[in-house]
């Protein structure tokens, strides 16, 4: 792919590029591989980016993984950066536990985290960050 975006070649070059270093790929993979990846090249080298925020939005969702259902937590900051994804087999006060003390390792204690009404975030907040001030409200 870096081939393509620095050299300006063809799809059909780079297919022939790499069948010479003994990759088999054709060249509409190449095209999809284009379209996927450069974007999430530039966010990562945006220069925008911040370091995470101190507030942070936090909540979960259950989505299936291998046909299971799974909950998948996710906390993201003022910014929209997303600070930290965890996927648990179940939703309760342990997850919730694990997840933030995951989340915590990022470097940055949040002074306020708003939730959804979930039952397990009041207690796990009480103990893992005491001093944020937890909100329910949108």
């Amino acid at each position: 792919m870096r081939w393509y975006l620095r050299y300006g070649l063809s799809y059909r070059d780079v297919e022939e590029l790499l069948a010479e270093r003994g990759v088999d790929v054709d060249h509409v993979t190449v095209y999809r591989w284009v379209q996927r990846f450069p974007p999430e090249f530039v966010e990562a080298a945006c220069p925008r980016r911040h370091c995470p925020g101190d507030r942070w939005f936090v909540d979960e969702t259950s989505v299936t993984v291998t046909g299971r259902w799974t909950y998948l937590y996710r906390a993201i900051d003022q910014y929209g950066q997303v600070i930290d994804v965890w996927l648990s087999c179940r939703c309760d006060l342990a997850a919730a536990r694990a997840f933030f003390t995951h989340a915590l390792s990022a470097g940055t204690v949040p002074v306020e985290v708003t939730t959804d009404r979930a039952a397990p975030y009041p207690r796990v907040l009480d103990e893992l960050i005491p001093s944020a001030m937890h909100t329910t409200e949108q």
